[in-house]
């Protein structure tokens, strides 16, 4: 099992620049791919950007490209999202999860966390 919590402020102007992060326990945390997913309402599940365990490769969704940043410090447990140049259309609750390999379709990762609410105002 591996539980992941998730942190962040949850409330930032847009333009502005936010970071989330991802507290991974239980299992070693080198063993997994982590992965970024967002909810908004009335809009489905979409993939964000992944890591792999070694945190050498990385994988983005075309619109986050160039404006989000992850990385992991596997000595702290940790998986982070810097985000920059926000939207409104950034506005959604955010999920880290954990997988054997690193991916775009949530179906690859097995364990999830409880998500935060990250709110982009005008």
């Amino acid at each position: 099992q591996v539980q992941l919590e998730e942190s962040g402020r949850p409330l930032v102007q847009a333009g502005g620049s936010l970071r989330v992060s991802c507290l991974a326990s239980g299992r070693t945390f080198s063993n997994y791919a982590i992965a970024w997913f967002r909810h908004a309402p009335g809009k489905e599940r979409m993939f964000v950007a992944t890591i792999s365990r070694s945190g050498g490769y990385t994988s983005y969704a075309d619109s986050v490209k160039g404006r989000f940043t992850i990385s992991r410090d596997n000595a702290k447990n940790t998986v982070y999202l810097q985000m920059h140049s926000l939207t409104v259309e950034d506005t959604a609750v955010y999920f880290c999860a954990a997988g054997p390999g690193d991916s775009v379709a949530a179906t690859a990762y097995s364990y999830w966390g409880q998500g935060a609410q990250v709110t982009v105002s005008s």
